[in-house]
């Protein structure tokens, strides 16, 4: 498959860009920092971008099999206390952009604790993630809400509480409401979920939560 992921540069999205090249994939990093990256693989390629532009976004996505978006927004006082939409503005451009280039997949990782997923938290825990990260998971909920009024084979993926520990390879993947619950899973492994999902036709139109 050839990969386009939006915010290709750290954190999950270079962990997805690793995991699609060891698993023989193209992939695209599409980040304002992407040219700092240095993979030495034919199937790497590097754009520089701002992913609030539709038409590098459109451009970026071009003959890509899927799109993967990994962006996220770092805690501090602005995030915190102030109403953010960084994160659903580039959605919608992604989504016009997808709709432009012809590419149907796309996989968006939003976190556990965003949109309908929410209700799964305790009392306890929405309080606390309420207090620190809810004006970025307001911003995550609209995300969500964007991505499943498109007419794109999406699929939405919530990882619950990140680590930089080394993949385990055994995750869960919990598609069924009734089942979500928090927990840990390492950045590798959700790499790992995101490239075979990307494939995976029977995600298409699924929001799971990911637990390690």
């Amino acid at each position: 498959m050839d990969l386009l992921v939006i915010g290709g540069s750290r954190g999950i999205g270079l962990e997805t860009v690793r995991a699609g090249l060891a698993a023989g994939h193209r992939m695209r990093a599409f980040a304002r920092s992407a040219g700092k990256l240095s993979f030495q693989d034919p199937g790497f390629l590097a754009i520089e971008g701002d992913a609030l532009d539709a038409d590098a976004v459109a451009a970026a996505a071009e003959g890509a099999d899927a799109v993967i978006q990994t962006l996220g927004l770092p805690v501090n006082r602005s995030t915190v206390f102030a109403p953010v939409d960084t994160v659903s503005r580039a959605t919608a451009v992604t989504l016009r952009a997808m709709e432009r280039a012809r590419t149907r997949r796309l996989l968006a990782v939003t976190g556990f604790g965003a949109g309908r997923s929410r209700e799964a938290m305790s009392a306890l825990e929405r309080l606390g993630h309420g207090a620190i990260l809810g004006k970025i998971y307001e911003d995550k909920s609209r995300q969500e809400r964007l991505i499943m009024d498109s007419a794109l084979d999406w699929t939405v993926v919530r990882p619950v509480i990140l680590t930089n520990r080394p993949a385990r390879g055994r995750y869960q993947v919990l598609v069924e409401p009734k089942d979500w619950r928090n927990g840990l899973i390492s950045r590798k492994d959700v790499a790992a979920f995101l490239i075979r999902a990307a494939g995976d036709p029977a995600l298409i139109g699924k929001d799971p939560v990911l637990v390690g």
